[in-house]
């Protein structure tokens, strides 16, 4: 079966063919790099990882109930829209919302894995073409997840977002080639990051938990590059390239926080959009959803050095500025370690089930 027979709606085209701009570089200093850089590409090949063992996709998943999450977290529940729903309508709808928020983080993986080659093809070193490279592996592999989640497990896709798309080809559209890294690394990267953080610690559910935590895992490294990659490229830049830069992370971050509205399901399941959209903004769910989006991007701008008046005030009008004062670090490490313990549960798990087969057998052969 075709995935274009799973879509939802009809996707806009069979390929989207984005130009190609700027130049590919090559490098002839091949002797000295940045240590970090370098310690973080040695931690980018040591992490690789296989989603064909390492998650369990022998886990059941209810299609109508992916995640776990209760009714009433839903923007319409209590409302008059919720009111004339079935039931059946209700889980339809907790389905599709699923399924467009997974195949948006698909097509923005695909997005990723596209946007590390061209940082390989254009970045001038070396040592940021080698993490790269690892870099883009991670992202295939990203990609393969969760388009076998969405076709395995929820059997249902979306196109890609219009703000998601449009953030893509800005992205992609730039020959600076710096651009990428501040567009996906920071910005795509830094957003998806806090996305899956809030449905990885909201879930019950032991499928979609672990494919979050194992690809937030990657990503953590990620984000780390773009900020040690822009870090001491941005302080040498004229107040006008700066600006320049600034303008596209506010009006990024501003796509970036009106994707997450959900319209398509909306127009999808024949419900009244611009009343639903309307209980989306006034839901106390979507409005700390949507602030949490800003927990990685927001320090990680101010990290990099793009934190003049302009961006301060937009995040201040978002009511996401006090984010600057996290510890970026701090937050990936955690990233880190809950992937990590949820690879020990599931050893323990496994030597606790190979012992009690173990047991059991002995005891069949006693009595026998």
């Amino acid at each position: 079966m075709s995935t274009h027979d799973l879509y939802t709606l009809p996707a806009e085209h069979e390929t989207w063919d984005v130009a190609n701009t700027g130049y590919s570089r090559f490098s002839w200093e091949y002797d000295e790099g940045r240590d970090r850089l370098l310690n973080l590409y040695q931690k980018g090949k040591d992490k690789q990882w296989d989603q064909v063992t390492r998650i369990d996709w022998s886990i059941p998943v209810d299609p109508n109930d992916v995640l776990g999450f209760p009714h009433e977290m839903s923007p319409l529940f209590g409302t008059e829209v919720w009111d004339r729903m079935t039931p059946d309508q209700h889980d339809e709808l907790g389905r599709h919302q699923v399924a467009w928020q997974f195949s948006n983080f698909l097509h923005g993986e695909q997005g990723a894995m596209i946007c590390s080659a061209r940082i390989v093809e254009s970045v001038p070193d070396l040592d940021a073409k080698f993490y790269a490279a690892t870099q883009t592996m991670d992202e295939a592999r990203h990609a393969e997840v969760y388009s076998r989640f969405l076709r395995e497990k929820v059997g249902l896709f979306y196109p890609i977002n219009g703000q998601l798309k449009a953030l893509l080809d800005d992205t992609l559209s730039d020959s600076r080639w710096d651009m990428p890294y501040l567009g996906m690394q920071v910005l795509i990267e830094g957003l998806a990051l806090a996305a899956f953080g809030v449905m990885r610690d909201l879930t019950t559910m032991p499928l979609p938990k672990q494919i979050l935590a194992y690809v937030m895992q990657d990503e953590a490294r990620h984000v780390a590059f773009g900020r040690l990659a822009l870090r001491d490229y941005y302080k040498e830049l004229t107040q006008a390239e700066r600006d320049e830069r600034e303008e596209f992370v506010v009006e990024g971050c501003y796509l970036m926080r009106d994707r997450i509205n959900g319209g398509e399901v909306y127009e999808r399941l024949g419900l009244p959009v611009q009343r639903c959209l309307e209980l989306n903004e006034q839901s106390d769910y979507y409005t700390t959803f949507r602030n949490l989006l800003f927990t990685r991007i927001v320090p990680t701008v101010k990290d990099i050095g793009l934190w003049g008046p302009r961006v301060r005030k937009a995040y201040a009008d978002m009511g996401v500025l006090d984010h600057a004062a996290a510890d970026v670090e701090d937050l990936m490490k955690a990233d880190e370690d809950l992937a990590e313990r949820l690879d020990r549960e599931k050893r323990f798990a496994a030597e606790e089930a190979a012992r009690a087969a173990d047991v059991a057998a002995v005891i069949e052969s006693a009595e026998g």
